[in-house]
Formats: structure tokens, sequence, C-alpha cells
């Protein structure tokens, strides 16, 4: 169970990382930056970018979930449409919290570059590569993960055994 709630969190954490820039400043923004920041996430679809993750997000959650139980798949997966829509119906929610984060953390001057660059043909191309990228960012990240979290413990339980511990 736990091993299907760190990959939750991690595919969680790593699709806001991938998406989302820093935190945002306590600073008044713009108008000017916040205009900027909405013409950047209209451009770089973001409202498409989370919605191309979502499927990967279920699937990831279904395990932990469902646990093997035929009668819970069965209505775990007739639910996900309805999941997705409330989703989709949150979307501006999203979309408005992100425009302030991008406002807060560039100039209107840095967006409206941003904003070039998303539509060259090699942005565009990065835009559509990003679901992609995400789903394998994240399946490394779940990969490394595991690799780093058995040779901490294997090196945790020989350190505590040197020091007399019965593990």
């Amino acid at each position: 169970m736990w091993k299907y709630l760190s990959r939750i969190g991690c595919l969680l954490a790593l699709a806001a990382i991938w998406l989302t820039p820093m935190p945002a400043r306590a600073e008044s923004l713009s108008p000017e930056s916040i205009a900027a920041a909405k013409e950047l996430v209209a451009t770089i679809k973001l409202g498409e970018q989370f919605n191309s993750l979502m499927p990967t997000i279920m699937t990831t959650l279904k395990p932990a979930i469902v646990q093997g139980r035929a009668n819970v798949e069965r209505d775990y997966d007739a639910m996900i449409p309805l999941l997705l829509q409330s989703f989709q119906s949150r979307m501006d929610e999203l979309s408005d919290a992100v425009v302030k984060v991008y406002a807060s953390n560039f100039t209107a001057d840095d967006l409206r570059a941003l904003i070039v660059f998303y539509k060259t043909p090699v942005g565009q191309k990065f835009l559509q590569k990003t679901p992609l990228l995400a789903q394998q960012t994240m399946a490394v990240g779940q990969q490394f993960g595991r690799s780093v979290a058995s040779e901490i413990r294997t090196r945790m339980i020989e350190e505590l055994r040197k020091k007399g511990h019965a593990i």
C-alpha cells in the first residue's frame, strides 16, 4: 500500500513541478504581468497538458484503491469519466492559480518572451511532447525512487545492525 501511495505522491509532485514554476512571491501583481501570464497559460494550453496527465494519474491511483478486487476495479473504471469531468469543471480554478504563480515569478517582458518561444516551431514541438515527457519523467522518477529507497533501506539496516540492533 505504501509503495502505491508513494508512487501517487511522486506522480502528483512531478506533475506540479513539471507544469508550475516556483512558489509565488507575496508582492502585488501588475495587471500587465497578469495579462501576459494569462496569454502564456493559453499559449501553453495548460488545460490540455493537465488533461493529458489525468489518465496517467488515474492509472497510478488504481492499484492502491482497487487492491486486486475485481468488483472495485469495475466500479473504479466506471467512475473515471465522471471524475475526469469533475476535474475538467475546475480547470479555470487551476488556470487562475497558475496565472498568479507565473505572474509572481516572471516579469511581463519575461512572459511575453516565453509566449514568443512557445509560438515557434520548437516551442510548439515542446508543447506537443510535454505530456509524453511528463509521463516518461514520472516513470524514470518512480524507478529511481524505488532504487534509492531499496538502497537506503539496505544501508540503514546494515548501519543499525552495526550498532547492535536486531533488525
